[in-house]
């Protein structure tokens, strides 16, 4: 069976490239908006921003556990499981956002102590207050990334599209009030952040909640029921997927770390480079999204070969997409950073940094990110994991401060560990991928 031809793998995906520049850009604009308020101000946000994706990762990686439950309950046009695991999805990711957002907001002093060390007074106190507002938005954040990724498992992308112009619109409005009319810097963009989160998640909760589609709804939310095994399937899939990102991002605060070593420029330098190079990493994150589901749907109906061949379709387009992006990046890096209020040092830094990083991109991350969506999709979380983990520690985490110090390479180091990273874990999951393991997994 094949229901994902050209067509509908189209339709699927020009949402979600268009979600993905969206969720991109409203992260730029928050950037630059801040950026008018100085360099402590952009460095506080930026800071707290690694931080805070450290949490947006492990939401997310819930959210990956109920769309492939409810994918592979919709490949086998099984209705009342694919609700059934909906609202579980609705209750475990609440009630995880919760039990995070207390601990963040009462100690995000320790933690900016210690995972960043001494840093300048002004940078600390926009960090404070930028990581108080935000850690507030969580349990909206997990409610709008488990509503869409709904939506997304049935293989609708643009209610979730349209909803992200929405947030767009929304969060730009409100730093163009708070930053910039009110003056209220680092605060003003954590505010508009937690508005636009709210309005996000109450809006697509009430669209799941009046009927949603005819195998994802949320009727019956109020009456809190947890179904203990339908929350383990979500779980199987959502607790790899989470450690393997939250380790992901711990390892990426370890090495943040190593900028503050290097002052306020390399600080800065970096935070515009990794702006930039998300734009790069939008349509690579919705290929990511469309594997789960596409992949999920056919493994559900016990179609592998669908599986397998649909998954690479997906990465050649990834690849090639990629690829063509990096070059434009390295071409046009000078104009492109030139937008940022930077320092000349800044400058020269985030130049440095985006050149090795346009090689590192399109060579290895399509294997590294877009292909371990596949494996999760067949149920094979715990290897992806597995290997990231040990990918991230031994050749990332290692090699930063082995290149960065012991060999002299000051904070670029950091960056070509980056790409070295994307060939080992990439490699991994390639030679899982072609030797068939993942048929043997079971989700449902």
């Amino acid at each position: 069976m094949n229901v994902w031809d050209n067509r509908s793998l189209f339709r699927l995906l020009w949402p979600l490239v268009v979600e993905q520049i969206l969720a991109v850009t409203m992260g730029a604009m928050d950037t630059f908006m801040v950026s008018s308020a100085g360099e402590a101000a952009l460095s506080g946000v930026n800071i707290i921003d690694n931080i805070n994706n450290l949490f947006i990762i492990a939401f997310t990686a819930l959210c990956t556990g109920g769309t492939v439950v409810v994918s592979h309950y919709i490949g086998r046009s099984n209705a009342a499981g694919a609700q059934a695991a909906s609202r579980q999805l609705y209750y475990v990711v609440v009630l995880a956002a919760l039990l995070v957002m207390v601990p963040a907001m009462i100690w995000r002093r320790p933690v900016i102590r210690f995972l960043y060390g001494a840093v300048a007074k002004d940078v600390m106190e926009a960090a404070a207050v930028y990581f108080l507002i935000t850690a507030a938005s969580y349990p909206f954040l997990g409610v709008y990334n488990a509503c869409a990724a709904l939506f997304r498992a049935a293989g609708n992308s643009a209610v979730p599209m349209r909803i992200a112009l929405l947030v767009n619109i929304t969060n730009i409005a409100g730093n163009s009030l708070f930053i910039y009319a009110l003056g209220l810097g680092a605060m003003g963009a954590a505010i508009a952040t937690l508005i636009s989160r709210i309005i996000a998640a109450a809006v697509l909760t009430g669209m799941l909640i009046r009927g949603g589609t005819p195998y994802i709804n949320l009727g019956g939310l109020r009456r809190v029921s947890l179904n203990r095994e339908m929350a383990k399937r979500i779980l199987n899939v959502g607790i790899p997927s989470g450690l393997e990102g939250s380790m992901f991002q711990m390892g990426r605060l370890l090495t943040q770390r190593i900028f503050t070593s290097f002052g306020t420029a390399a600080i800065a330098g970096n935070a515009i480079a990794s702006v930039i190079n998300s734009f790069s990493y939008m349509p690579g994150m919705a290929y990511c999204m469309a594997l789960l589901t596409v992949a999920g749907q056919c493994v559900g109906a016990g179609d592998y070969e669908g599986a397998r061949r649909n998954t690479i379709k997906i990465m050649k387009i990834s690849w090639i997409t990629l690829l063509f992006l990096s070059l434009v990046i390295f071409v046009f890096m000078d104009p492109v950073i030139g937008f940022f209020h930077l320092s000349p040092e800044a400058f020269r830094l985030a130049k440095s940094f985006l050149r090795v990083h346009c090689v590192s991109m399109a060579v290895g991350w399509t294997f590294s990110f877009a292909l371990p969506n596949a494996l999760r999709a067949a149920g094979d979380a715990r290897y992806v994991m597995i290997a990231a983990a040990v990918s991230m520690f031994a050749v990332r985490v290692s090699f930063s401060y082995l290149i960065t110090f012991t060999l002299g390479a000051g904070p670029l180091g950091v960056w070509i560990a980056m790409g070295l990273d994307f060939l080992s874990r990439g490699g991994c999951y390639l030679h899982r991928w072609l030797g068939g393991k993942w048929r043997e997994k079971r989700v449902i």
